[in-house]
């Protein structure tokens, strides 16, 4: 993947997401899009509104994963593992993430955590998702994908990535991510180190999605913990 790693790293530490332009071509996107009616690939489906979550739907994929879902996970945990490492050393936590995601995966897997959570999300009109956290066990990769698989103002309007910040005995920073189809933001999950005058401090991170003014909007999304 031809990306400027080091600069992703640097926006992630600054804002806590960055921006990987054209990471899938469109027919990529558009096939991913079309998985979504099939109920073979799934392992499960959340209606948003039933549990509070905002509006909208999502199916976590089963395993096996599909084939180009499997090429991405695995192919960017490598790239994204010595950023959580940095992160971790520097919150003073003592979990370390091992250089590929087969051997995190059976970290997982062995502690409980064993299935799939790449999943599709599905927004139309009027549709938003309220700011979260996608933590499914005590084991969490601190960084996650979302990768745009629709066209903005032709397929949906409305719709943006949103990140909130929120520093110790202060207001909370909003960050807005633009993407195109077939571009992709990596944010953290829960957390992230911020250095401050006396060292590196925690802050929590959380993201959604604003209201879909008109359309349809389809997200994968990849996060590279599974699920108790």
């Amino acid at each position: 993947m031809d990306l400027d790693w080091a600069g992703l790293a640097a926006d992630l530490d600054a804002f806590g997401a960055a921006r990987l332009p054209r990471l899938l071509q469109h027919d990529a996107c558009d096939a991913l899009s079309a998985l979504y009616p099939n109920d073979a690939r799934f392992r499960s489906t959340i209606t948003m509104q039933r549990h509070g979550f905002g509006r909208g739907e999502y199916r976590y994929f089963a395993y096996p994963l599909p084939p180009l879902v499997q090429t991405l996970r695995t192919a960017l945990y490598p790239r994204l593992a010595p950023i959580a490492n940095d992160w971790h050393a520097r919150l003073g936590l003592d979990a370390r993430f091992p250089p590929t995601h087969e051997a995190y995966l059976q970290r997982c897997h062995a502690a409980g955590q064993a299935r799939p959570t790449p999943l599709l999300l599905k927004y139309e009109a009027g549709d938003f998702n309220c700011l979260h956290q996608d933590l499914y066990g005590p084991h969490v990769f601190p960084i996650q994908i979302a990768i745009l698989l629709s066209e903005p103002d032709a397929d949906f309007a409305g719709g943006e990535f949103v990140l909130t910040e929120q520093r110790p005995r202060m207001q909370s920073r909003t960050e807005v991510v633009p993407l195109c189809k077939g571009d992709a933001v990596a944010f953290a999950v829960n957390m992230r180190p911020v250095r401050g005058t006396r060292g590196d401090y925690r802050v929590t991170m959380r993201h959604g999605v604003s209201r879909i003014r008109s359309g349809r909007r389809f997200t994968l999304g990849l996060i590279f913990h599974d699920a108790a």
